[in-house]
């Protein structure tokens, strides 16, 4: 397409020499789409493009697309009687004798509440009625009031309330992010689901300590902050996450690694069971990190003893011998702090055979390659790096620190990315591959790269290291090593064909694939 020419485009300049029709070229013809585009009074008209359960995708004709819930329709009359309701209920009701988890809370209250509004003799109204007003009264009783419509939805990934207007901003697995349109009055409101957050993880947010950072029951993870700290007013993130996590199946059928790539990382995690790499998973903010470390974490063998280490626990794998960890902050005192460091350095006296680490951002990443030196083979964990490269950078500078001797014990940096392009929309993609070479100082091999046209992550270099490693290890031939690739690469593509998903149907998939190995020899 021709260069366009953005200052003749905008020109408003009457008594320009008039055009002969056959004067005109591409050049111009798309000038004149774009000034047709520009003048165009764009029509409101929405357009649904998505809808599920009872939530629609509109096209508003916006910058971002609109997230609506479908609220219960209610008149003035209605808000007068819930309000009376909640009244009732909450004299009769003691709240902090209810269960600390919201979902269970929630269950009962909606039950006691049914029950106060049907022998309630002065309110005669449908059971339909009854049962919207129970919903209502137990979310804002028990629940987290409006936002428990968008906190019920699989699909989100983060919800966000964002002052000084408390405009309510979710993040959409499938769409991005998205406005709503829950619509919170006042900060009051939004102040109380925030003190009532903090008592759910029995932890205090006031001005003195304005900010909170927790995991809720649910395993949903909370950051609220308050004035001083946010300058325009409250403010509330709240990071979901899937009951069902996404296995490597979904990684597959998602475009995020191919096949090969899975039953490479397969490999290099399991290691023949003679050496199982040390493996770091970097990657930006929301690029998928800790989702994609989870799903290679399922290809540990049930038989291992493994200890995760956590600022919030979020990792959710099918193994019986799993001890998570989790930091906790200081009390109100000041006193009482567990960090990853010291948990990382009490795991080393629980006899582990692999050590998980959530986030690697300070000093434990010191302990970590210590434990990775003295025999911890197949460590794992992630860090905020956009490449190979700035991966080793961050790990040998300050906070981190590690010497340039230890970093050599780390075998594979597993590198994603968001992306969003025009014809794709929003994806997560694993964007490099590469070991880490050498024995004093370490240096990088690249295996595979995204080839951002093809849309496809490919083999740079067919010479791995890696595997003459675990050729070593474990007695095997090269063509015996190949041929197990091979194979565990046309069983992830039939398992993504068959859509073998699912944290309990894909673990099952992968230790019965143990099994029956070991039962074959």
């Amino acid at each position: 397409m021709p260069e366009l020419d953005l200052k003749s485009l905008l020109s408003t300049k009457k008594g320009s020499p008039k055009e002969e029709p056959g004067d005109r070229n591409q050049g111009d013809k798309e000038r004149d789409s774009l000034l047709a585009l520009l003048s165009e009074e764009k029509s409101k008209k929405e357009k649904v493009i998505d809808s599920y359960n009872n939530v629609e995708i509109v096209d508003i004709d916006a910058d971002l697309l609109l997230y609506r819930v479908k609220l219960p329709n209610l008149t003035p009359a209605d808000h007068s009687i819930i309000q009376s309701i909640q009244k009732i209920a909450t004299r009769v009701i003691d709240i902090r004798k209810e269960s600390p988890n919201a979902k269970l809370r929630k269950e009962k209250l909606r039950e006691r509440v049914y029950d106060i509004i049907k022998n309630t003799s002065s309110l005669k109204t449908s059971e339909s009625k009854m049962q919207a007003y129970a919903d209502i009264v137990s979310r804002e009783m028990g629940g987290y009031g409006l936002l428990d419509y968008l906190l019920d939805d699989e699909e989100l990934e983060e919800i966000m309330v964002v002052p000084p207007n408390r405009d309510v901003y979710v993040f959409h697995r499938k769409h991005g992010m998205l406005m709503t349109n829950i619509k919170i009055s006042t900060d009051a409101y939004i102040l109380n689901i925030i003190e009532r957050i903090a008592r759910d993880v029995a932890r205090r947010i006031d001005t003195n300590e304005p900010l909170l950072d927790a995991r809720l029951p649910s395993g949903d993870r909370v950051n609220a902050t308050l004035p001083p700290a946010s300058v325009d007013g409250p403010s509330l993130t709240i990071r979901k996450f899937r009951e069902n996590p996404y296995t490597m199946i979904d990684m597959i059928n998602f475009g995020t690694v191919s096949p090969e790539v899975a039953a490479f990382l397969w490999l290099s995690t399991e290691g023949l069971q003679a050496y199982p790499s040390n493996i770091l998973i970097s990657g930006g903010t929301s690029s998928g990190k800790t989702t994609f470390l989870n799903c290679i974490s399922m290809f540990i063998r049930p038989t291992e003893r493994v200890l995760t280490i956590e600022d919030t626990a979020e990792l959710k794998l099918p193994l019986k011998h799993w001890i998570r960890m989790e930091t906790k902050p200081p009390g109100i005192e000041g006193t009482g702090e567990i960090t990853m460091d010291v948990l990382l350095k009490n795991s080393l006296r629980m006899r582990p055979d692999r050590i998980i680490v959530g986030e690697v951002r300070h000093k434990e990443a010191f302990t970590l390659f210590t434990a990775m030196n003295t025999g911890h083979q197949g460590s794992m964990g992630t860090i905020h790096a956009n490449s190979s490269q700035e991966t080793l950078v961050r790990l040998t500078s300050p906070p981190m620190n590690v010497p340039e001797q230890m970093a050599t014990a780390l075998n594979l940096v597993v590198v994603l990315n968001r992306i969003t392009a025009p014809k794709r929309g929003l994806v997560r993609r694993v964007t490099e591959i590469a070991e880490v070479t050498g024995t004093e100082k370490p240096d990088l091999h690249l295996l595979y790269q995204w080839n951002p046209e093809r849309d496809k992550i490919e083999l740079v270099d067919s010479n791995i290291g890696l595997k003459r490693k675990i050729q070593k290890f474990s007695g095997l031939s090269m063509k015996e090593i190949d041929n197990e690739l091979q194979l565990r690469e046309e069983l992830l593509r039939e398992a993504a064909k068959r859509k073998i998903s699912g944290l309990k149907p894909f673990s099952i998939f992968v230790h019965k694939y143990y099994e029956t190995r070991a039962k074959n020899g």
